[in-house]
């Protein structure tokens, strides 16, 4: 939706921002941009009925009361006392039911210009979709991490061609990047985990954009990681972030489409006839940075092309960490709790010990397969029921079938011993060999397994 300003000497209404009314004049990369000699404000079409200046998503939270008429200063002031007032859990409970269409202008009608979409340039073009079709005026801001794919990079000038806006887009600090590369180089992610370079990249620039804001539009579904995402309300106080006025409960997050499939989100992007990343047309379904995404393959989970090569618990890049579900023992400390897997008569369960002897056998009588494994982790429960079916069909076939739990206390012993890289990881020890062979691919039907493991038993 395209955002055209009248400016007068006395200066911006809301009229201003008709969605019929499309600026003749060349578009500024921010709303923020426009300057005045005389003071300017913007009327929002909030229910607060508050008055705010126009400010870009890196504008400084602190603003020069003096440059402000009391009256709307006054007003402001009573506005911000309402939002904190508001009981967002109670509103989450209302709205839980709601589509996303009812949710995107209620949270645009609250927060007016002191709101903006986190907008990835992968599916969540449909909250800008969403917010097009309220009527009302919404600003969109990007990460740029300097690593995206360049399929993303003409996606992001397709939407803002499309719907007539400008991304405002948010870079890491150069020096700190410099400093990363420097010391670790281009692609230290592979090596020691994807967290260090997120928070220089991508964490850090948010908290910058989200300083500007008083609250922020995501994409996040609860189907997109059940392991970490399951409980995501459609509208929250941020737990993890501040906003404009600083401190705790400072920032309130939307998640419009928490409750809706990826099939639907989907569905609707094809009816609405909106632009998507070309990406999505080779396989790709979650996207994030050129070197750590991948396409996925036919019934794999979406978060299984991100950071493939860690755990399945680790798929998470810090910009939504207040969501990541876990759950609490008795004595506080935070431990998912789950049942084993991989329960069939045939499949035997080794020990630390166990495992070690089987690596130092240089003759075995038979061969083994082996699947390290976490019992949270989604990927190694959708391979259960295959797993399960190859250890039944194998029994007295002269091949033991295996398992070995390596999370916890035996993650560091699997990696360093075990080949480990992301669960699940799956050994075979040939027979007459004391070296184990990784098996290489992420199709683990049975039969896919079984032709491997006849390949190399």
């Amino acid at each position: 939706m395209a955002m055209a300003a009248t400016v007068s000497s006395s200066g911006i209404t809301s009229s201003a921002f008709s969605p019929s009314v499309i600026s003749s004049e060349p578009k500024v990369s921010q709303i923020g941009s426009l300057k005045l000699l005389d003071r300017v404000s913007l009327t929002t079409p909030m229910s607060l009925k508050k008055r705010s200046s126009v400010k870009p998503l890196n504008a400084e939270p602190k603003r020069n009361d003096s440059m402000v008429p009391l009256a709307a200063t006054m007003v402001a002031q009573v506005a911000e006392e309402v939002v904190e007032t508001e009981d967002f859990a109670e509103l989450a409970e209302k709205l839980e039911n709601a589509s996303p269409l009812e949710i995107m202008d209620k949270a645009l009608e609250m927060f007016g210009n002191d709101i903006a979409i986190a907008f990835s340039g992968a599916e969540d073009v449909a909250l800008i979709e969403y917010a097009h079709l309220t009527g009302r005026p919404y600003r969109v801001f990007s990460l740029d991490t300097g690593r995206l794919n360049p399929e993303t990079y003409r996606f992001f000038d397709a939407v803002e061609k499309h719907y007539g806006i400008r991304i405002e887009y948010m870079f890491p600090d150069s020096v700190e990047v410099q400093g990363l590369v420097r010391s670790k180089g281009l692609f230290s992610f592979y090596e020691d985990g994807h967290q260090e370079c997120c928070r220089v990249r991508k964490v850090r620039p948010l908290r910058r954009a989200l300083k500007g804001l008083r609250g922020w539009i995501t994409g996040q579904r609860k189907d997109q990681s059940p392991g970490t995402r399951s409980e995501i309300p459609v509208v929250q106080v941020d737990p993890v972030f501040e906003g404009l006025d600083g401190g705790a409960g400072s920032l309130v997050k939307w998640n419009p489409v928490a409750n809706v499939e990826g099939s639907d989100v989907w569905s609707f992007l094809r009816t609405m006839d909106v632009p998507v990343n070309t990406l999505h047309a080779a396989g790709y379904v979650s996207i994030g940075c050129e070197p750590c995404t991948r396409a996925v393959l036919p019934g794999q989970h979406e978060r299984e092309g991100r950071w493939w090569w860690e755990d399945a618990k680790a798929k998470e890049c810090g910009l939504h960490k207040g969501n990541i579900k876990e759950n609490a023992n008795v004595n506080g400390e935070s431990k998912p709790v789950v049942e084993d897997i991989f329960k069939s008569e045939n499949v035997v369960a080794l020990s630390r010990q166990g495992i070690e002897n089987l690596v130092k056998l240089e003759n075995r009588k038979e061969p083994w397969i082996v699947v390290l494994y976490a019992p949270w982790c989604p990927f190694c429960q959708a391979m259960e029921a295959s797993y399960d079916e190859m250890a039944d069909k194998l029994a007295g076939s002269g091949v033991k079938v295996a398992k070995f739990r390596a999370d916890g206390e035996q993650k560091e012993f699997a990696k360093q011993e075990l080949q480990l890289g992301s669960f699940p990881t799956i050994l075979v020890f040939p027979k007459n060999s004391s070296r184990p062979i990784k098996y290489p691919s992420e199709k683990r039907d049975v039969d896919s397994l079984t032709s491997f493991l006849n390949l190399v038993r």
